[in-house]
């Protein structure tokens, strides 16, 4: 298993200098546009192209990957990549801004599809847990510590955009220079999302709801941290402890989610996610501590709904459907982080910084009341046909659901070729 992850060493690399520079982007242009007095409203506009271009970016993506193959697609989508950031700089505009955020999100989403799809093609039944699990530490450690390069230059200033561009130029280097093989692209199968919507209507929502609160979680909490005074070490700090703390409760969570109804598990985290941001919302200018440990608590409970519903959606559906269910809920979430942050920037016009957690707090607690009322009035649907374990995910494109160690492993021929799975 050790010789299998060394393996992967070049990629986990270029996941991490990627992600560093992806976590410090959306909160510099975040804060940013608040610094320079574009409203919440304008704000979530623009920032959500991010979540718009990740959609549309699942459906094309792969077929770039499948003519040119992985590592030049890679090249290809960081190039893209890396000029679009620096693009942010010549111009201060809302417009050009939303433009280059949907061209940035297609690019990211396409990086993802290469590493995750790579993934993919060095695993098998016995270490895909690992590997994905690594994979999902390697991606919070980036986010996270993206937040605290925040504090290398002033925001104000174009530095920020370089350092991020020099990041995405650097995770070039490890996917081009590895001794790999490039592998096949996994087929993106279709998907019928009414049928998904009748069998398992709660795993759908629960994943519309974790789109909703962390779409607008990571687009308006630079924003929200601006408005109540936070300097930029402070928001640098906020950000990225509650970025880290996705990584806290994914297992003990994980292990109730196993144990017990997940329809109970997940509108207890709906209901949880609204009682900790109706406190922050209280208590927010309390003292900086406090506010920082409620953030903390809401990061550990925010990131682990999107895998329980995933868990609780694949417990319907056989083991062969796991890669067109998966693609189904992440474009879920997609779109529910593209609508979340414009509708908690309206909530902000009205009630101000504390507006974004009274979205998040309405949210969680809808999910939460609804998931409770449909499982009492709705008891014959509760009994899990293929019941599976649950997998700490992040969301990121269709291509790491084949790498979901609850799939089967699909069978590879001699004949088969790139060309025969990129359809």
């Amino acid at each position: 298993m050790v010789h299998t992850l060394f393996g992967f060493v070049a990629l986990y690399t270029a996941v991490f200098i990627l992600l560093t520079g992806v976590g410090l982007l959306g909160t510099f242009l975040s804060l940013r546009m608040s610094i320079e007095g574009f409203s919440e409203q304008v704000t979530g506009v623009v920032m959500s192209g991010y979540y718009v271009g990740t959609i549309l970016g699942g459906f094309y993506c792969h077929r770039v990957v499948c003519r040119v193959g992985h590592i030049r697609a890679f090249a290809t989508f960081a190039a893209v990549c890396t000029a679009s950031v620096m693009a942010h700089g010549l111009f201060v505009s809302p417009v050009s801004w939303g433009g280059l955020r949907l061209l940035t999100g297609i690019a990211v989403t396409g990086l993802y599809m290469v590493v995750e799809s790579w993934l993919n093609a060095g695993a098998d039944r016995s270490n895909r847990g690992r590997i994905i699990s690594v994979y999902m530490v390697v991606s919070f450690l980036g986010l996270g510590v993206g937040q605290f390069l925040l504090n290398a230059a002033e925001v104000n200033g174009p530095h920020l955009f370089l350092i991020t561009g020099i990041l995405l130029a650097l995770c070039l280097v490890p996917v081009s220079t590895t001794h790999s093989v490039q592998p096949q692209v996994p087929k993106i199968l279709n998907f019928n999302l009414l049928a998904l919507w009748r069998t398992a209507p709660m795993g759908m929502f629960g994943c519309l709801t974790a789109g909703l609160i962390n779409g607008a979680f990571y687009t308006l909490g630079p924003v929200f941290g601006h408005r109540i005074g936070l300097t930029v070490p402070g928001i640098s700090l906020f950000m990225g402890a509650t970025v880290l703390s996705g990584l806290i409760l994914q297992w003990p969570v994980g292990l109730l989610s196993d144990r017990f109804d997940r329809n109970i598990v997940m509108a207890g985290l709906g209901l949880a996610v609204a009682a900790i941001s109706l406190a922050i919302t209280l208590l927010m200018r309390e003292s900086f501590s406090l506010l920082l440990t409620l953030t903390i608590l809401y990061g550990g409970v925010a990131f682990t709904l999107y895998p329980v519903a995933v868990a609780h959606t694949h417990d319907f559906f056989p083991p062969d459907d796991i890669v067109a269910v998966s693609s189904a809920l992440i474009l879920s979430f997609g779109v529910g982080a593209s609508l979340g942050p414009p509708a908690a920037a309206m909530m902000m016009k009205f009630f101000g910084p504390s507006g974004l957690y009274v979205f998040i707090a309405l949210s969680g607690s809808i999910f939460g009341g609804i998931v409770a009322v449909y499982r009492r009035r709705r008891p014959e649907r509760l009994e899990a046909e293929y019941p599976v374990s649950f997998v700490a995910m992040r969301t990121s494109s269709p291509a790491v659901t084949v790498l979901d160690p609850r799939s089967e492993p699909q069978p590879a021929t001699e004949s088969s070729s790139v060309s025969d799975t990129c359809t």
